[in-house]
């Protein structure tokens, strides 16, 4: 991908460039090794909200990840209540949010990038970015009340991610569904849809047995079969998302209707609409 360059586990790889200094101690996520599995756990109570510092730590935490070669997988947890009710609204203001979006874009890239295999582990509310986080994961596996949903139309917005990767995925019917009318999915609908790989009352369940599986295979064969896997998929979501960035900054999110949907988020009351 455009902008991407390093080394990993000896063969040549995908870190994102600018990225921060690794922190003495993480805030707003937790990250811990054992084996060859990697675990990072989203830690902003109570809804694990993304804002810049998470955005920054995530970046950071997947590249130092990318950079360990015992490392075969990478778990992406929340919370009990939550795995992430998205992507901070407050900081839609233009001025803030241009940078918040770039910056969690740096971490979708890395995750579309990153050889290892990427798991999601779903528990309750998976909304927005956190839904779009959990999609550009490999397998995701989720507990049975977790809860789907794209709900930016409800604020004149859209999510840039999913307009780019989310038809692959359920379908470009249900795509649209999802994302003009904001409807919600259980568990078992995403599962039904394709969003999600399995279901169980703990999802951690499921993804124990998944890598129990996977650690069984030849760790070269795993990389290089996702990456062919991958290969038309990566280039193709780049590109589209520079395209659905674009748009979303330079013209979405300068109409009047955008500014008054966060703006009315921001003060609890209902939009008002001028379609422009």
């Amino acid at each position: 991908m455009p902008g991407f360059a390093s080394v990993v586990d000896g063969r040549p790889g995908y870190l994102p460039y600018n990225i921060p200094a690794m922190p003495d101690q993480f805030q707003r996520i937790t990250v811990e090794h054992a084996g060859h599995i990697a675990r990072v756990t989203l830690n902003n109570p109570p809804l694990n909200i993304i804002d810049g510092q998470m955005a920054d730590e995530l970046i950071v935490a997947l590249c130092d990840i990318e950079r360990r070669p015992g490392i075969l997988a990478t778990v992406i947890a929340g919370s009990e209540r939550a795995f992430s009710a998205g992507v901070d609204i407050a900081s839609h203001e233009p001025r803030l949010f241009e940078p918040l979006l770039r910056k969690f874009h740096k971490v979708i890239r890395a995750l579309v990038a990153s050889r290892k295999l990427t798991v999601a582990s779903v528990r309750r509310h998976c909304i927005g970015g956190g839904a779009e986080l959990a999609l550009m994961c490999d397998l995701t596996y989720a507990g049975d009340d977790a809860v789907f949903a794209f709900p930016e139309i409800k604020l004149a917005s859209y999510p840039p991610v999913a307009m780019v990767a989310l038809s692959a995925v359920v379908g470009q019917k249900r795509a649209a569904e999802l994302v003009l009318t904001a409807r919600s999915l259980t568990a078992k609908e995403g599962l039904d849809m394709g969003l999600v790989n399995g279901i169980a009352p703990d999802p951690e369940t499921l993804v124990t047995e998944t890598l129990a599986r996977v650690q069984q295979f030849s760790p070269a064969a795993l990389i290089i079969a996702k990456r062919a896997l991958c290969a038309c998929d990566a280039v193709h979501f780049d590109k589209g998302l520079t395209h659905s960035e674009q748009i979303y900054l330079e013209e979405l999110m300068k109409t009047e209707d955008a500014k008054e949907g966060i703006k009315a988020f921001v003060e609890k009351r209902r939009p008002k609409w001028v379609g422009k």
